[in-house]
């Protein structure tokens, strides 16, 4: 039988296509469980930085609080394809828009007869209603998504791109507190049962009820929540591929998300809860406590940590704190500078001792779990597909079909 080079040229794409999959072994996937394995994730990762000749106008009394803040990040897609899994927005509630279009920082440096720095929102997006994203009100305001919703259809665009992604999980820190500064600033929303139910709102209007984890899916009808991940456990791998998870960040709200929903029946994310109580399934020790980490990881709790905090310099603690952290089991470890965001004097950055961003966790994965395939590689980093067809060599095309036996 003779075919005709197209229909070859077909089948070898489609041969290739397949390949990535073939690093998905079943026996991971059923085998290991979303808990079982550890990823790098970013702190803030909005976070755009504060406008130059804002900087200038804090600089000479408040030096120490802005270099605190000299990280920025890239765009959530630019840090999903470098292969973060974890990532975090603060947001801020402004249910009729427009309390936060007018920060005071670019009125200052008007004021101070210095150039105006570039628009922090040229689409006008924070005059509408919805939550905004954001790190301080006023003083660190410039995010890379605004608002929450567009951020949130990033991710979803991005993940719906790559399908076999382990979970990705979104940390959600609401914000209510006033700041207080040396001028007025922008009062916040608070975040009571409306702002949460609000919030869940949004979320679920950008993701269908398939694209998410939620504490129903994990809890199903088999008592709390705590009850089911401490003795079922976790959905494994096969039922939470390309599935986001959002989990709630400020243990103090938890009762308010909590009220009229227990064990969180209905809600859309996890609470930072107590060991222990219904609710308990999540867990936050933001400074990497080793053992106590390790010990909640094999009882069955996810667990966030950080890397390094609000870090002025690096030195060797902050060095002992990102081994420490990855060394803890800790599903998700949370840091300023991932891999493709080192700390610019140092080149201090968290990955996993092998280089990469995920792998099967230190403390409770099983047997069956490979670090090299808890992902397929990227078929658009395939310098096979970025070529023209009429560019492919013979060689690379025949590593799939021996073009003698259709001759």
């Amino acid at each position: 039988m003779k075919l005709h080079v197209r229909h070859i040229l077909s089948l070898a794409l489609l041969a290739l296509s397949a390949t990535p999959m073939l690093s998905l072994s079943q026996p991971l996937d059923t085998a290991t469980r979303m808990s079982q394995i550890q990823v790098i994730g970013t702190h803030n990762s909005y976070h755009e930085g504060i406008a130059k000749n804002e900087q200038s106008l804090w600089s000479p009394e408040h030096a120490k609080w802005l270099s605190s803040l000299q990280y920025i990040h890239q765009s959530l897609t630019k840090q999903l394809n470098d292969g973060v899994r974890q990532l975090e927005l603060d947001v801020y509630a402004d249910h009729a828009g427009g309390l936060y279009a007018h920060p005071i920082g670019p009125k200052l440096v008007a004021k101070a007869g210095l150039p105006a720095d570039p628009d922090f929102d040229p689409q006008h997006v924070m005059t509408q209603p919805g939550f905004k994203v954001m790190h301080i009100q006023d003083l660190d305001y410039r995010s890379v998504c605004q608002p929450f919703t567009a951020c949130l259809k990033e991710i979803r665009t991005w993940s719906q791109a790559h399908p076999d992604h382990v979970p990705v999980y979104i940390l959600i820190e609401p914000k209510e507190a006033v700041l207080e500064w040396v001028f007025p600033t922008t009062k916040p929303e608070p975040m009571d049962s409306a702002a949460f139910n609000a919030l869940d709102a949004e979320i679920k209007s950008v993701f269908s009820a398939n694209e998410i984890l939620t504490p129903d899916d994990v809890r199903g009808n088999n008592g709390t929540l705590n009850h089911v991940v401490l003795t079922k456990g976790w959905p494994t791998l096969a039922q939470s591929r390309g599935k986001a998870m959002f989990l709630l960040d400020v243990q103090k709200l938890g009762p308010i998300y909590l009220d009229g929903h227990p064990s969180l029946k209905g809600r859309v994310l996890f609470t930072n809860a107590q060991p222990g109580t219904p609710d308990a399934a999540f867990i936050e020790i933001n400074t990497p406590d080793a053992q106590k980490i390790a010990d909640l990881v094999r009882e069955g709790y996810l667990v966030r940590t950080r890397s390094d905090d609000a870090v002025q310099m690096i030195t060797n603690a902050t060095i002992l704190q990102r081994d420490t952290a990855l060394a803890s089991g800790a599903q998700i470890v949370s840091t300023d500078y991932p891999r493709s965001e080192p700390e610019s004097d140092t080149g201090f950055k968290v990955q996993m001792p092998d280089g990469t961003m995920m792998r099967c966790n230190p403390v409770n994965a099983p047997a069956a779990c490979r670090s090299d395939a808890l992902e397929p590689p990227q078929v658009k980093n395939d310098p096979f597909f970025l070529q023209p067809p009429r560019r492919i060599s013979t060689a690379r095309f025949n590593l799939f079909f021996n073009l003698s036996q259709y001759s």
